[in-house]
């Protein structure tokens, strides 16, 4: 800490984020310094910030995790707390093998919608398990005026697929979507899926606390659990387009699987007068 307060940064599929190592639990990580850092210009700018704690010094961590599995202490960009992010998962997953802090290939994690088992492929991809997918009817968001009807989707964070005619690149995502406050009281994440053929989707996603962004893992199992649902089908897979690159997805009886890229770019130190000021 003399020195200042580590940080890296990398992305999935663009979905960008820093990271914070806290092995002993000492980073105060307020609102405050969750915008600061994920401002893009007074900042190191990200779509949202990862410390990573032992589950065993996380006050609010659910009952089921481990106090031996490290933890993933999500934040969006506007320094709200959020129960789970895929991209963030891969990234997370990767940084703690490249760090050393792990060193089998598969291993857990935990996160505030509770443990994932995570699997570092040879291939430098990142595979999640991303638990049950919950279908809990349909919604309707407005963009620009018009309405878009989606399935309404749990995977312990709230999601709202919208399959679509309109070609999703038309879409204004600048402000956030209107949504029914009364399903989604904690705000929800939006994707616009088009259909390109069997088992290729291409989506956009508006992320509560964030806006826009390149990529939204969870988002992209929403996308297909939509499609599926649109089929009476409940299992299937498909690969995902996004802004920022592709995912491979799949929903089985027993859960669901993220698989794509982890990078990280850069690592540094925050300067503590920086630090201080927010």
């Amino acid at each position: 800490m003399e020195q200042g307060i580590e940080f890296l940064k990398g992305h999935g599929t663009e979905n960008d984020f820093v990271l914070l190592p806290d092995p002993t639990g000492a980073v105060d990580l307020t609102p405050s310094r969750v915008r600061a850092l994920c401002d893009r210009r007074g900042g190191l700018g990200a779509d949202g910030v990862l410390r990573v704690v032992p589950g065993a010094l996380v006050s609010d961590a659910p009952p089921d995790t481990s106090p031996d599995d490290w933890f993933m202490d999500y934040r969006n960009a506007d320094g709200s707390v959020a129960e789970l992010c895929g991209n963030g998962a891969r990234l997370f997953a990767h940084y703690l093998t490249d760090a050393g802090f792990v060193s089998d290939r598969e291993f857990r994690i935990g996160s505030r919608s509770g443990p994932r088992t995570v699997r570092c492929n040879e291939d430098g991809s990142v595979t999640v398990e991303m638990g049950q997918v919950q279908r809990n009817g349909t919604s309707t968001v407005t963009v620009g005026g018009a309405a878009f009807t989606g399935l309404v989707v749990d995977l312990g964070n709230p999601h709202l697929a919208c399959m679509t005619e309109v070609a999703v690149e038309q879409l204004d995502l600048t402000v956030p979507p209107g949504h029914d406050p009364a399903t989604f009281p904690s705000g929800v994440n939006v994707e616009f899926i088009n259909v390109l053929s069997a088992g290729h989707l291409r989506m956009r996603v508006h992320e509560r606390g964030v806006g826009e962004t390149r990529s939204c893992g969870t988002g992209t199992v929403a996308a297909l659990a939509a499609v599926l649902d649109a089929h009476d089908q409940d299992t299937g897979e498909a690969d995902v387009q996004v802004s920022g690159g592709r995912l491979h997805v799949e929903i089985t009886g027993d859960g669901s699987t993220l698989t794509g890229p982890a990078v990280l770019v850069a690592r540094g130190w925050l300067g503590l007068d920086w630090w201080s000021a927010h």
